[in-house]
C-alpha cells in the first residue's frame, strides 16, 4: 500500500473510531455517566441549527453548525476526493483539511477545564487529529503525478 493511502486510511479509521469513543468525559466539572461518546457529540452539536434545541450562544451555535460541516466534509467528500478527485482538488481538500483541524482545536481551546465541559476524552483527539492525518495523505496524493502513477503500476522507474 502506498503512504498516501496509508495516511488517508489511518484518517478514516481515526474518525470512525471517535464516533464509539468518549468525547465528553466531564461537564462543568463534575464527571457524567455515561461520557459523551462521538457520534452523540455530533449528534448534538447539529442540534444547533435546529431553532430551541442548543443550549449555548449565537457565537457557540455557528462554532458547533462549522465544526458539523467539517464532519460531513471529513465522511461524505473525502471518499469521494481520493477516488475520483483531481489532482488540483485533492490538494484544496488537504488545505481544506488543515484547517478543518485548526478551527476544530475551538473545543479544545474555548471548552477549557476552568470553562462548560471540563474534560474532552480520547474519541475528540482521534476525531481532531484525524484531519491532519487526512491532510497529510491528501497533500501526499496531491504532489503525484499521474504518470508517475502510472508508471509505478507499470513498474516503471519514476
Amino acid at each position: 500500500m502506498k503512504r498516501p493511502h496509508l495516511l488517508i486510511s489511518a484518517a478514516w479509521l481515526l474518525n470512525g473510531a471517535a464516533w464509539f469513543l468518549p468525547v465528553v468525559t466531564s461537564v462543568g466539572g463534575g464527571e457524567i455517566g455515561p461520557p459523551i461518546n462521538g457520534a452523540n457529540a455530533f449528534f448534538m452539536a447539529a442540534s444547533a441549527v435546529i431553532p430551541g434545541q442548543f443550549f449555548g450562544t449565537t457565537y457557540e451555535a455557528v462554532l458547533a453548525t462549522l465544526s458539523v460541516l467539517t464532519t460531513l466534509f471529513f465522511i461524505v467528500g473525502s471518499p469521494w476526493v481520493v477516488l475520483r478527485g483531481t489532482r488540483s482538488l485533492r490538494r484544496e481538500s488537504a488545505w481544506a483539511a488543515a484547517a478543518a483541524f485548526l478551527f476544530n482545536a475551538h473545543w479544545y481551546i474555548h471548552l477549557r477545564p476552568d470553562g462548560w465541559i471540563s474534560a474532552l476524552g480520547i474519541g475528540y483527539f482521534l476525531w481532531w487529529s484525524s484531519f491532519t492525518v487526512l491532510a497529510m495523505g491528501l497533500f501526499d496524493l496531491a504532489g503525484r503525478s499521474n504518470a508517475a502513477e502510472s508508471g509505478q503500476a507499470a513498474g516503471l522507474p519514476r
